[in-house]
């Protein structure tokens, strides 16, 4: 089991001159005292125009920042967002091997296609074709970070020619791949593609039992076959995080958080209508999170008769409460995690509203009092999926069709003088 933190830098509104300076600082200085403190990852959206939700539009910048003020946490892209109108793949090859040898070898490459409207038409990405976009992109992304030199691509989206693209990562042949999975579909994708799986929806651990056991199956079946030249198998879960010993002040100081967050999903994914600039997705969050039953009490918030989906979202409000409570109540989550088979729990800290202060006291209280009976199991736990994965990954690994590609004598010449 490792655990990891979340950033996608919320900013509620009202905005101050300076407010996005001390956001962005404060994460560091989070993930500063993380390091110390023992997390494994720290996690870092892409998300772009998403006032208030999220911030964090420079993923790259922001982790190479973290690096420097850090010596063994792992820099992870939760995740970049791989169509070529937001990032072209050799941008993407580029910047994640320069984060890796900052980092002396510490990057996840996480990868996504994107999904809210008001990101891909920003960038003039078609919902309809995203998912083919992604899946090309990593192919390419892929080779440049491994092959010397990358012997070009020509594609439906994306079309390259020969070139060495430098640097090249520490880690060979490229850092641990992973994809945003959403759902039963996404994670059996990922495991085909022997992709880690960063399951980005509010799971409980009953719930991930069924996708975790789903996912090792296909690892281990003849039906997976790298994306890139290695496969990661790693199924990782998001949760909101507020650990103090008193479960009351916990929840005072964490749900509103979960809330907004929780809001925000539904706001810039499914109901929301934007006005760039002006709209104010607090004052809207405050106005109407009764009738969506992010309240301390959702049951009398929804009332008397509920539907169908009133129930899903009942048991959907009642799983952004999972990681808010007493060290007691949080490691007794994680042991139910671990018993479905979850390698990695990842928490969001710094969300809506809620103070730096508070959040840098509930790392230090989950580090101290919950992670140290997981860190003790870690070893042993590590050897026995090792001992059940290492011949299928081994058979993964030989399934790669071999690039044959030679760019023969190719060249590049200079414009002729005068030209």
């Amino acid at each position: 089991m490792r655990f990891g933190l979340l950033y996608q830098h919320q900013l509620p509104r009202p905005w101050e001159s300076g407010s996005e300076e001390r956001l962005l600082h404060e994460a560091l200085n989070q993930i500063e005292l993380a390091d110390r403190l023992g997390y494994d990852y720290v996690w870092e959206t892409e998300h772009h125009f998403l006032e208030e939700y999220s911030h964090s539009s420079a993923p790259e910048v922001f982790l190479a920042a973290a690096a420097a003020r850090t010596d063994r946490i792992r820099l992870a892209h939760g995740i970049v967002t791989l169509a070529p109108g937001v990032n072209h793949p050799a941008r993407v090859a580029e910047r994640i091997a320069t984060l890796d040898l900052i980092s002396r070898g510490r990057v996840d490459f996480g990868t996504g296609q994107g999904s809210s409207q008001m990101e891909l038409d920003g960038f003039g990405v078609s919902r309809e074709t995203k998912r083919e976009q992604w899946q090309e992109a990593l192919g390419v992304v892929t080779r440049m970070l491994a092959d010397e030199p990358f012997t070009g691509h020509k594609g439906r989206w994306i079309d390259v020619p020969p070139r060495n693209v430098l640097p090249k990562p520490k880690q060979r042949p490229h850092p641990p791949l992973w994809v945003a999975c959403m759902a039963r579909q996404t994670i059996e994708s990922a495991a085909r593609a022997g992709l880690g799986a960063l399951s980005l929806s509010f799971v409980t651990p009953e719930e991930a039992k069924e996708w975790v056991d789903l996912y090792y199956r296909v690892i281990a079946s003849d039906d997976c076959v790298p994306a890139g030249r290695a496969v990661n198998p790693n199924f990782a879960v998001v949760l909101p995080l507020m650990c103090h010993p008193d479960e009351e002040t916990a929840l005072d100081r964490g749900l509103d958080g979960a809330h907004f967050w929780s809001f925000g999903l539904k706001y810039y994914y499914g109901l929301g209508r934007h006005r760039p600039g002006s709209s104010d997705l607090w004052q809207q969050f405050q106005e109407t999170r009764a009738e969506h039953g992010l309240t301390r009490d959702p049951v009398a918030a929804l009332g008397e008769p509920r539907t169908p989906e009133d129930e899903a979202r009942l048991a959907q409000i009642a799983s952004l409460r999972q990681g808010i409570g007493t060290p007691e109540q949080l490691a007794d989550l994680v042991r139910r995690y671990e018993a479905a088979g979850v390698d990695q729990v990842i928490f969001a800290a710094q969300l809506g509203r809620t103070r730096h202060e508070h959040v840098c006291e509930s790392l230090r209280t989950f580090a101290g009092e919950v992670m140290p009976e997981f860190a003790a199991r870690r070893a042993e736990r590590d050897a026995d999926k090792a001992a059940r994965l290492d011949g299928p990954i081994a058979k993964a690994l030989a399934r790669i069709e071999p690039d044959t590609t030679d760019i023969g004598d190719y060249a590049v010449a200079p414009e002729p003088r005068g030209r």
